[in-house]
């Protein structure tokens, strides 16, 4: 199998619903384009930035574990840019990378410090939102 269609055996499968019970098809999918992670990082990275983007929490976990936070595991300094851009554009993908944890190359010194000041950065926009300030270059 090729990174290619296990992309496509996922996008067949998404968004879908989550299972109640037993093994989601949707997750195992998923899994299998993770596969790729080291060896393929740029249409991983695309798949991650489509669905990392999708409302369903359930999807947003899937992505955030089994792929964003192995993606950085393994791909940090190449990566972290494009995934701050896209934090800082769209509040659902930042959902989907305050469930990351770190790991590897996100642990390790300089990118811990720039993976923990993204989070701190989103917590204090988020409380701001939720206290309903409004800032300048907001307006």
């Amino acid at each position: 199998m090729s990174v290619s269609e296990a992309i496509h055996g996922a996008e067949v499968l998404l968004p879908g619903d989550p299972v109640a019970e037993g093994e989601d098809p949707r997750w195992q999918a998923i899994i299998r384009v993770s596969e790729y992670i080291e060896s393929d990082p740029e249409p991983v990275w695309e798949f991650i930035r489509c669905w990392g983007s999708h409302p369903q929490e359930d999807l947003q976990a899937a992505i955030a574990t089994c792929l964003l936070e192995h993606l950085l595991e393994y791909h940090f300094t190449a990566y972290f840019p494009r995934v701050k851009q896209a934090v800082l554009a769209d509040s659902t993908f930042a959902s989907t990378f305050q469930l990351c944890s770190q790991f590897g190359q996100a642990e390790q010194a300089g990118n811990n410090e720039r993976f923990v000041a993204l989070r701190e950065q989103l917590r204090q926009r988020d409380s701001g939102e939720q206290l309903g300030i409004i800032k300048s270059d907001d307006i």
